[in-house]
């Protein structure tokens, strides 16, 4: 991948903005892949042309937006100024009631999106005190201003009423004898993964998470993994079953699942346990959340994930395993550990190396001039 990025530098500048388009979209889910972003795109189309559309263009003005504010090229060309594009123009269009390809809406889309390397870089600079990352924060920020705007009731920029479609509520839908589906339960897991984009689409689901195998089978791993932690959590606080299997408890706890589990700490067992239990904090949160921010017609969004998270990432330990890498060293999951084996091999060289130096010298000091006449002879 290094040096495809190497030789993506020598293309022309329309080359190198789809490269960073496609990253944006995959950055979603913490890969800096243009192959994922790709197969990521092809599953948005395949849930909604419309959705996808306004997704792409989203990302297109947020890098766009992060090239001409000057912000750090290595950073725009990963991908990193144009994820929260992707997410605010494909949520945009999903909360949208005036339906498929009504033109005007992208207006607010390009405006929005264009607000998102704005927003990125202020709060960067204040969680850069803290080597912490933003996460989507700005997603949730401009969407939420956005819908508060406008509401469910404007003439032309229409949203969800959030407050009449409370999710996560208590279930007192479900009677005793509404069964689970358990082919249904099964499909929510990719399901739970698609509604990071919005889709709830199981084929879309499916082609998020090859695209996730595709870079990292340790992110996929644990996108799954955190999908289903949501779902045990719903089924525990007896939420309504059909959105248990429409992926709305999945979503959040599988991002969340991902960050811990190898993205930001290095994989190891205790690191792994840690993902899992954010997973299931994550759900909780995501219910206390939803209720909270219906009482003001907004959308939960990713602020379960983004809080949760941050939570885990700042805990402390002495435990060595449990070990949160700085923001300039975050790779794959399978490359944190290769570097960390690599460095704690170097470390034990280069300890091994002092402490040789330092036995040779008490021995020259202990044992006088015939010994270190011995031990010179010896390196002749």
């Amino acid at each position: 991948m290094h040096v495809f990025r190497e030789w993506m530098k020598r293309r022309v500048l329309v080359i190198q903005l789809l490269d960073w388009i496609f990253r944006g979209v995959a950055q979603v889910m913490f890969v800096n892949n243009p192959l994922s972003g790709l197969l990521i795109t092809t599953g948005l189309f395949l849930q909604e042309p419309w959705w996808a559309l306004n997704s792409l263009l989203g990302t297109v003005v947020s890098t766009l937006s992060a090239i001409l504010l000057g912000q750090n090229r290595e950073a725009v060309s990963a991908g990193l100024y144009g994820y929260n594009g992707t997410l605010v123009g494909m949520l945009m269009a999903v909360f949208s009631t005036k339906g498929s390809w009504y033109w005007w809406l992208l207006l607010p889309n390009v405006f929005m999106s264009m607000l998102c390397p704005v927003v990125s870089s202020a709060l960067s600079s204040v969680a850069s005190k803290w080597d912490l990352p933003i996460f989507t924060l700005p997603f949730n920020i401009l969407v939420c201003i956005h819908v508060a705007a406008t509401g469910f009731d404007h003439p032309y920029f229409p949203k969800v009423d959030f407050r009449s479609n409370v999710h996560f509520r208590n279930n007192s839908s479900n009677s005793r004898n509404d069964s689970l589906n358990i082919s249904q339960l099964f499909l929510s897991v990719p399901v739970g993964v698609g509604q990071v984009y919005g889709c709830d689409s199981p084929w879309t689901g499916g082609l998020i998470l090859l695209a996730l195998l595709l870079s990292s089978p340790t992110v996929c791993y644990h996108a799954m993994l955190g999908s289903a932690a949501g779902i045990l959590s719903g089924l525990a606080l007896a939420a309504p079953h059909e959105d248990i299997y429409s992926g709305l408890w999945g979503y959040n706890s599988a991002l969340s699942c991902v960050a811990i589990g190898g993205v930001f700490y290095v994989i190891t067992w205790q690191t792994h346990l840690l993902a899992v239990i954010c997973a299931f904090f994550c759900a909780y949160m995501t219910a206390a959340i939803s209720k909270l921010m219906s009482v003001l017609a907004l959308p939960a969004c990713t602020w379960p994930f983004c809080l949760s998270t941050l939570i885990f990432l700042l805990i402390s330990s002495e435990i060595p395993a449990i070990c949160r890498l700085p923001l300039s060293a975050v790779s794959y999951p399978e490359e944190n550990l290769r570097n960390q084996r690599h460095l704690r091999a170097l470390e034990k060289a280069q300890h091994s190396q002092q402490s040789g130096g330092q036995e040779e010298a008490r021995l020259r000091e202990s044992a006088g001039p015939n010994v270190q006449l011995v031990v010179e002879r010896g390196r002749q």
